[in-house]
């Protein structure tokens, strides 16, 4: 295969219902001609269109796919349809202008809302019989709603670049009225395979229906596993993530706009772990397909155009430094039994219970009588995992402990006496600490404080070991974002099955 040298650049759904200011930054800026291609964009649902389509990602209020559910009715989901419908008139209706544009957008919500509307009519009528299980479809039913919102928003984004005089095709994943199955590779390879990057700029829909399942194993995450699955297949020079933000070292609106610095460089081990404690810079599913594929990962922030953002790749840091500091409340669930010391079995017994419940492990200690995991999870499913536990080890003494988990994360940490120089500047600013752990070659210090304590850590974790150093003279590193070439090569792109 031969492919120009191109990037594929993901946008999320908050920054996506600005999609006009990005036309004329993002997707348009200063670049004319030719330079205005060798892109591939992968876009997410317009924001709050994923919540109305599945649940609320963040309070768990139900969309179309819980109602449909656990509606005995039929009713209300119907009702949820509806609402989505008005919610993307009402987003697309703020981007574009042109009548025609308005009216086909219109006709395009109209088609794929009520092609689900009747796709899940027939489905509940054939589950009324008793030789059907509604409950066997409900992953694929959850997989059709996804597609809707990455559809509407990625054709929307067509329409408008077309208005502007960009060349742009609407690349449609989702498998709607597919009669044929694909695997992820082979439904990305259908897409792009006509697509000529020298004078096209693909706009793909950020789900993709395949074999595999996107939403079995990644659930919401899929936009990103599709993004770098296309960075991946096409060899992409470099996988970019637009965000409504950049970096930083900590959250601004909590240590202040003042005090934080962008990343600039950083590596994926990083990256992994801000995954792990909840703050992801990209899907650690979605990191590991680039890692494998030697592709660097640059996040910028959307709306900073002119802003390099910063460089994610494999290289390890010039310097030792603290990068980050960040913080979650956790449940810490102990185990304790003095026949523990010397039998094996114990560990492997509350994996499985924990995994049962499925809960997030941040981290976790031992000792010769205790075991002990820092989880991200609700409390309810703290709890079932405390009886499982209870009932498996009656003779244990099982506890829950709300605190909070503070992380200190860099590339490199050694030399720095940073865990010294975190306990003394908590000591001095009276928080305790529950507990401290730092694993050799580890990217992070972990510090447990009381839940209470969360914030007041961050900033002095952070005053004490980035902003001083800073203060001292190290500076952010910086680097430069590769321009686009100036011609565009004699060979399009294209795609086929080889590998």
């Amino acid at each position: 295969m031969s492919f120009p040298d191109h990037t594929v650049e993901k946008i999320g759904g908050t920054s996506m219902s600005r999609i006009r200011e990005l036309r004329d930054t993002l997707f348009i800026g200063t670049r004319e001609g030719a330079d205005l291609y060798h892109r591939v964009f992968v876009v997410s649902a317009f924001g709050g269109i994923t919540n109305l389509l599945l649940e609320h990602k963040k309070t768990g209020t139900p969309g179309v796919y819980a109602l449909f559910a656990n509606d005995d009715n039929g009713h209300d989901w119907l009702d949820g349809l509806t609402r989505v419908a008005d919610a993307m008139r009402e987003a697309h209706s703020a981007v574009l202008e042109h009548p025609a544009d308005l009216t086909a957008a219109d006709e395009f919500v109209r088609e794929r809302i009520e092609g689900a509307r009747s796709c899940l009519f027939d489905l509940r009528r054939l589950c009324s019989y008793g030789h059907f299980r509604l409950s066997s479809h409900m992953m694929v039913i959850r997989e059709l709603l996804s597609g809707l919102g990455e559809a509407h928003s990625a054709y929307v984004t067509t329409l408008l670049l077309h208005r502007a005089g960009v060349n742009a095709r609407f690349v449609d994943l989702s498998g709607w009225r597919d009669e044929e199955e694909h695997s992820l590779k082979e439904r990305i390879t259908a897409g792009l395979e006509q697509v000529d990057l020298s004078a096209e700029m693909p706009i793909v829909t950020g789900y993709a229906q395949c074999t595999e399942g996107l939403m079995r194993e990644f659930d919401r995450g899929y936009s990103e596993v599709t993004f770098s699955n296309i960075a991946a297949l096409t060899r992409a020079s470099e996988a970019i993530i637009h965000k409504e933000f950049h970096l930083s070292s900590a959250d601004p609106k909590l240590v202040g706009e003042g005090a934080v610095r962008k990343l600039g460089h950083t590596n994926y081990d990083v990256a992994d772990q801000l995954s792990n404690l909840g703050m992801e810079a990209i899907h650690p599913n979605a990191a590991k397909t680039l890692r494998k594929a030697g592709i660097p990962l640059r996040v910028t922030n959307a709306f900073d155009p002119g802003d390099p953002g910063t460089l994610i790749d494999d290289a390890p840091a010039d310097l030792p430094a603290a990068e980050i500091v960040t913080g979650l409340h956790a449940y810490a669930l102990s185990l304790f039994e003095q026949d523990m010391v010397g039998v094996k079995g114990y560990d492997q017994s509350v994996l499985e219970i924990l995994a049962r419940h499925k809960v997030h492990i941040v981290s976790k200690g031992t000792n010769a009588n205790t075991i002990t995991h820092y989880l991200d999870a609700p409390l309810k499913a703290v709890r079932r995992s405390e009886r499982d536990l209870t009932e498996k080890f009656p003779n244990a003494d099982v506890t829950v402990q709300g605190l909070a988990l503070v992380s200190v994360i860099g590339r490199d940490l050694n030399g720095l006496n940073a865990t010294q120089a975190g306990l003394a500047a908590l000591q001095a600013a009276q928080i305790t600490p529950l507990a401290v752990q730092h694993l050799p070659g580890s990217v992070d210090i972990q510090f447990l404080v009381a839940k209470d304590d969360r914030d007041k850590a961050i900033k002095t974790l952070h005053r004490a070991l980035i902003e001083k150093p800073a203060a001292g003279g190290t500076q952010p590193i910086r680097l430069e974002r590769k321009p686009p070439p100036k011609q565009a090569p004699e060979t399009g792109f294209r795609l086929s099955n080889a590998s």
